[in-house]
């Protein structure tokens, strides 16, 4: 910040002194130069006073600085922007309580190994929020060609609701970062434009981000990175500004010995994309396949459900779950 900008708060002809005689024209030239006393010995006697100076000085440090604030006040907002926004089930009472509930303006990281349940716990998710909120419909934008609409089918007959909720449930396939960027830039113009009419987007999955990041990410260069940090903050602004939930499905890779976000010592594998991604999202769910069980009334699945990182609930907190035939469901301690 050029002190030329904060005039009249220090008088002009100390910033034009301050320039001419100690080559002083930034805030940051003024508060690293040295003491005030070192600065006044080179100003042309009268110039200023010392207490003046000093004053001044903490005028353009006020100035330079981001205004501060309390822990519990920002907690406090969150927790009302939540509210604004409806709160989806998965189905799961636990999982749900896990993560403080699915929906609001938020960004959730489903991590695990294939087989684990992200895929499926993202879908029920959907389709619970779109039975309960008719006026909404859901984007999800496959990015490996594996979306299934068989499977959608079956878990809408689940419900025992008409197929008519799958037509609010829209699929873009996008292969590569540019292809995903001109899906949500045209969402974002269509939900700016005030002549849309009829169910609006508030839920995105995006299954999977890993294709579309891992291969731009390097040891060597912060190109890759930077794409991926520009990519997540176009993700969040759009679920700031427009009120949807957003969940991107990754994969992993190894964690040796284990990973240490986990509450389990067994766990050696640990969410693709680098450490810093965690932070771009608000909750960051783990989920990994214990057994299958066979059953009389159909085999099943049992499922850990595990918190890495959430903004607003503990980490290291877990539950257990089972799918069936592609539904997930509570189940008793095992």
């Amino acid at each position: 910040m050029r002190l030329a900008s904060v005039v009249p708060l220090i008088p002009a002809e100390l910033v034009a002194a301050l320039d001419h005689s100690c080559g002083i024209r930034t805030d940051t030239d003024l508060l690293f130069f040295g003491s005030s006393l070192d600065i006044i010995k080179r100003l042309p006697l009268g110039t200023v006073t010392l207490s003046d100076l000093q004053k001044f000085t903490e005028l353009v440090a006020e100035q330079a600085s981001v205004p501060g604030y309390r822990g519990d006040e920002i907690l406090a907002g969150t927790a009302r922007t939540y509210e604004k926004h409806p709160q989806v089930s998965c189905g799961v009472k636990k999982l749900d309580e896990l993560v403080g509930a699915f929906g609001g303006s938020r960004v959730f990281e489903i991590s695990g190994a294939k087989g684990s349940g992200k895929t499926a716990l993202a879908l029920q998710v959907v389709i619970q929020h779109l039975l309960c909120d008719a006026d909404s419909c859901a984007l999800w934008i496959d990015t490996s060609g594996d979306f299934s609409a068989e499977k959608t089918a079956q878990l809408v007959r689940h419900f025992d609701v008409s197929d008519k909720v799958l037509e609010r449930l829209q699929v873009s396939l996008g292969f590569n970062t540019e292809a995903v960027h001109d899906v949500l830039e045209a969402l974002r113009i269509s939900l700016s434009s005030s002549r849309t009419v009829g169910p609006t987007v508030q839920w995105i999955v995006l299954d999977s981000i890993t294709p579309l990041l891992l291969p731009s990410l390097s040891a060597v260069s912060s190109q890759g990175h930077a794409m991926m940090t520009t990519f997540m903050r176009q993700l969040r602004e759009l679920a700031r500004v427009f009120g949807i939930t957003i969940m991107v499905i990754n994969g992993t890779s190894a964690a040796a010995p284990f990973n240490q976000s986990s509450a389990f010592a067994s766990t050696i594998r640990k969410p693709a994309l680098g450490p810093s991604f965690t932070f771009m999202t608000d909750c960051t769910l783990w989920l990994s396949k214990m057994k299958d069980i066979p059953d009389p009334e159909g085999p099943f699945s049992v499922h850990v459900a595990e918190v890495f990182r959430s903004r607003v609930t503990r980490s290291k907190t877990w539950c257990t779950f089972q799918i069936r035939y592609g539904v997930l469901s509570s189940t008793s301690d095992l």
